[in-house]
């Protein structure tokens, strides 16, 4: 028998719940099936999905490549300033995305080493590359942190017993840690594609939101819906949508059992 207590919150859980998922199922109703279609085929949403997936699985790759060595220092070793270094790389998390894409804008472009760069023939503003850079910044504190709490979550007695053993570290952290890790190193690789393919401001001012040039999903649906064409805007929303389900019906697949294998461990 459920209490009172149980049941009002069991409401408020489904009555919030239910309303999140009218608002994000609107969009499914508001185009029609031919406007969906012809604009998921389009010149322009295709350019923008290869360039969605490209850019975020570069990003994504460079990312994890660098939160792996950062996330195993900051859960293993001690070193002076720890504690800033952990505060300047969460940082990016507690403030709008817009503000990493003004400071990159002004690092990469003539206000920083974009001048320097430019008359070495080397362009990071208004291209791809630029997407990728932006990318990168969102997605690594984000990566970061996942990455940590997993290392944390794994006993240090076992890297211990490796290096008992007459292992060196090297080989301790390659056939130990990080096969301990590997569920949480996977739901950190998934989560940072996403977080990659649904960055929006930081793309658009350091890629510069043109057309067939530094259009992602995110900017295309922005530039669609400004200029008024809601089936193709609603079309890049539906697909960031379903992209969005599926990671975290990942995550939600994946995520317990790296807990609790970390937590057996």
């Amino acid at each position: 028998m459920r209490s009172k207590f149980e049941w009002l919150f069991i409401g408020i859980t489904v009555i919030v719940t239910l309303i999140f998922f009218a608002v994000i199922g609107s969009m499914f109703l508001i185009t029609s099936v031919d406007g969906f279609i012809s604009s998921l085929f389009s010149p322009e949403l295709t350019y923008a999905i290869g360039l969605t997936i490209g850019t975020s699985l570069v990003s994504a790759t460079i990312v994890v490549i660098c939160c792996i060595p950062m996330a195993y220092t900051l859960s293993r070793y001690d070193f002076p300033l720890k504690k800033l270094f952990k505060i300047i790389l969460d940082l990016p998390m507690a403030f709008p995305e817009i503000v990493i894409g003004i400071a990159l804008l002004m690092f990469l472009g003539n206000y920083g080493i974009g001048g320097i760069l430019n008359s070495l023939g080397i362009e990071l503003v208004f291209n791809s590359t630029g997407i990728i850079i932006a990318e990168f910044f969102v997605a690594l504190p984000y990566a970061i942190k996942m990455l940590h709490s997993t290392f944390n979550y794994i006993d240090p007695r076992y890297e211990f017993v490796s290096r008992s053993l007459g292992y060196n570290e090297v080989d301790t952290f390659f056939n130990i840690t990080l096969p301990l890790s590997k569920q949480g190193l996977f739901a950190t690789i998934i989560i940072t594609i996403a977080r990659c393919i649904g960055t929006f401001a930081a793309v658009l001012f350091v890629g510069g939101g043109i057309l067939m040039k530094t259009d992602t999903l995110a900017i295309s649906m922005y530039l669609n819906l400004s200029t008024g064409d809601i089936d193709m805007a609603i079309t890049s929303g539906i697909l960031l949508v379903i992209i969005s389900f599926i990671t975290i019906a990942i995550m939600e697949k994946y995520a317990p059992e790296t807990y609790n294998n970390q937590k057996s461990v």
